[in-house]
């Protein structure tokens, strides 16, 4: 994961025909964190979004050295498939190896659900699901949308080693979140609502 780059370039977006932001710069190298900060609706998880690939940008550039993980409220897995089913869905598509599911599992709190359908997971479960998946994934850039929403106080405070972890080998992670995080951040940016033509 040394080589992983994350450069945003005077991004903006465009949704519903309303600009949600522009002129966002942020740069991360290998270890490098980030947090996007603001109200709801300013466009935390579309900017999230624009940088995994799956929104194209109003104006401006992504430029990404290595490979992305998303985990946000779209937990993508499988509700009739096991826990550990679900994820070995992802690691074959990601290409990852399967034995890396049950130390994930392990890590997040939630070896004990491995056997579990998907659909009888709780709000909480299911969030630490997806978290695994983007784990599995072995991708070095971690982009996390608001990631403690419906984790109790332990699994949230769990978060933060892991995200230190990741970062000590070599990986980036850049987050929604208009909490606190449980680590440290390089640099944080604050979305807005752009200001209105005419306005004061």
């Amino acid at each position: 994961m040394s080589g992983a780059h994350l450069s945003l370039q005077n991004l903006a977006c465009l949704r519903g025909g309303r600009l949600l932001f522009a002129g966002v710069d942020l740069e991360l190298r290998a270890g490098g964190s980030g947090q996007i900060a603001g109200p709801n609706g300013v466009g935390k998880s579309s900017l999230l979004r624009v940088v995994a690939g799956l929104l194209q940008p109003y104006a401006g550039s992504v430029a990404r050295e290595g490979a992305v993980a998303l985990a946000d409220e779209l937990d993508a897995l499988d509700r009739d498939r096991t826990v550990h089913g679900a994820l070995g869905f992802w690691a074959r598509i990601d290409e990852a190896p399967l034995e890396r599911i049950d130390a994930v599992l392990a890590d997040l709190g939630i070896g004990h659900l491995a056997d579990i359908p998907v659909r009888m997971l709780s709000t909480g479960q299911r969030k630490r699901a997806a978290l695994a998946r983007l784990m599995v994934s072995g991708a070095p850039i971690w982009l996390l949308d608001e990631p403690a929403n419906g984790l109790d106080v332990t699994a949230a405070a769990a978060l933060g080693p892991l995200v230190e972890r990741h970062r000590t080998a070599g990986g980036i992670v850049l987050c929604a979140s208009h909490l606190p995080l449980a680590w440290a951040q390089d640099v944080t940016i604050t979305l807005a609502p752009p200001q209105e033509a005419g306005a004061e």
